[in-house]
């Protein structure tokens, strides 16, 4: 099947049935090819998990190598807000494509994704009729709270991890994104990591892993 959206699929091996999906969004200038770096130790654990890594739906517009969810290149928060929108309803026909194609219900998939990817996994986790398994996001932020709850129709369970170094996506997001969460009753966990700027590393990881592990025996 072709989807709306370019994508790399990391199918499980040696053809064993798929019973969950991890769907990993990039971050601003990246592309699936970046993300689906987390499958590599991820998919020793999660033997009948299909991991789906698709390119941001634009070029992005200061790395045309890369892709974008929306553009940032003007500081409009109402802007911002309008094209998360856009991705978020192209992300919406990508996931049910998804669906369709691998016969999978919104409790057996994850959404996670690394800074904007972040941001678009918590908008679609919360925004969607029926919750997903969980949210992970690494190093992202709430777009735009009060917009967020107006709009929200379920209370996905979500994983929040960030560096206390971070001077892309300043920590601060994360307290502020848990506090939101905590106060619209979504089931909240996040971690803080030691001298961590703004990337992945292997401690960030393990720990997503081990909450999806736990989320995905517990469907």
């Amino acid at each position: 099947m072709t989807f709306c959206l370019d994508t790399l699929i990391i199918k499980p091996e040696n053809n064993k049935e798929i019973k969950s999906a991890i769907i990993l969004l990039h971050g601003y200038g990246g592309d699936g090819k970046d993300i689906s770096m987390l499958s590599l130790n991820w998919k020793r654990h999660l033997p009948n998990t299909i991991f789906i890594c698709p390119n941001g739906h634009e070029p992005c517009q200061i790395n045309p190598l890369g892709f974008q969810w929306f553009d940032l290149t003007k500081e409009d928060q109402e802007y911002i807000l309008e094209e998360s929108i856009k991705a978020e309803n192209k992300l919406n026909k990508f996931i049910d494509e998804i669906k369709n194609e691998f016969n999978l219900t919104n409790n057996k998939i994850c959404l996670s994704g690394f800074s904007q990817g972040c941001m678009m996994s918590i908008n679609l986790g919360l925004t969607s009729n029926e919750k997903f398994n969980c949210i992970v996001g690494f190093s992202g932020k709430i777009i735009d709270k009060r917009n967020l709850k107006l709009r929200k129709k379920s209370s996905t369970d979500t994983l929040l991890i960030h560096g206390d170094s971070d001077q892309v996506v300043s920590p601060n997001f994360m307290l502020e994104a848990k506090d939101f969460l905590m106060r619209n009753n979504v089931e909240i966990k996040s971690h803080l990591i030691k001298d961590c700027d703004h990337h992945i590393p292997v401690e960030a990881s393990s720990i997503a892993l081990n909450y999806i592990l736990k989320k995905f025996d517990n469907c």
